[in-house]
């Protein structure tokens, strides 16, 4: 849930939402948590193409939707490309939020161009916006989506929510994750459990600090962004994890919990 107040301050209380963008404009939107409210005031004067890809359907990663102003402006071209949910019937949820007694405003009156797409997500590698984009099923309840996207020459990973030591059922191990951000410039992946929080949340769908670290660590990327904290963790309790993980794994890679608004500007490829 959202967790705005005096505690957080510093890394902010929105929901997922992140925005990539390419030296030529070409964009995506990667989840529509809260925090995509304040990217849509900066997308209203452009009319480029906006895709969203979503990796699952729970409430924190599509909140933000009904107040994304984009969506009301006519004729907006959008695409939302959802995440291999385990629930046929709600893969069209970002929309049917704003329906019946839940939104004053119906999705079926909304002015843009939306198009839902459920089927891409359930390829390995397809092309959107002029990136490439690479899947990976979560290890989290209900299901959904990580996406790896390639664009300038560059690699992000995006893997949230996603539990790296799922009990039961695994649907990607350990290995196959260092594979699939094998070398990323940027790791976005959620850590929201200490060591301390286990064993009473195994099979949460969450990572442990420790375990991401030591993921992107094996797979040699760049930077680490942790994201999807706890939301009652609070922003001394997060500087706090950060320095602790600087000192550990400093040495190996650039790691850091992600702050409301933190850009990552990497200089693209020059042949």
């Amino acid at each position: 849930m959202p967790s705005p107040g005096k505690h957080t301050h510093l890394f902010g209380g929105n929901t997922s939402c992140v925005y990539v963008e390419q030296s030529n404009g070409d964009s995506l939107i990667l989840d529509s948590g809260t925090g995509i409210a304040q990217l849509g005031e900066t997308l209203l004067n452009q009319s480029s193409p906006i895709a969203i890809l979503l990796t699952h359907n729970h409430w924190d990663h599509i909140q933000g939707f009904p107040f994304f102003k984009p969506i009301y402006q006519a004729g907006r071209d959008i695409t939302i490309v959802v995440g291999d949910v385990d629930d046929e019937q709600s893969k069209n949820g970002i929309l049917t939020q704003m329906s019946g007694s839940f939104f004053p405003v119906n999705y079926q009156n909304l002015p843009a161009s939306i198009t839902l797409n459920t089927q891409l997500a359930l390829q390995n590698t397809f092309t959107i916006n002029n990136f490439s984009v690479f899947t990976a099923p979560l290890n989290h309840p209900g299901g959904g989506t990580a996406y790896c996207v390639n664009a300038d020459g560059k690699k992000i990973a995006y893997v949230t929510d996603n539990e790296l030591d799922p009990p039961g059922s695994v649907k990607t191990t350990i290995t196959q994750w260092a594979a699939f951000i094998k070398d990323a410039d940027l790791l976005i992946h959620d850590a929201q459990f200490t060591n301390d929080d286990l064993p009473l949340k195994h099979g949460w769908g969450h990572s442990t600090f420790k375990q991401v670290a030591e993921l992107a660590v094996q797979a040699q990327v760049k930077n680490l962004a942790i994201i999807s904290h706890d939301p009652a963790r609070t922003d001394n309790e997060l500087l706090a994890i950060e320095a602790h993980l600087q000192a550990s794994y400093g040495k190996h890679i650039n790691i850091e919990c992600a702050r409301e608004g933190r850009t990552f500007d990497f200089a693209p490829i020059k042949d």
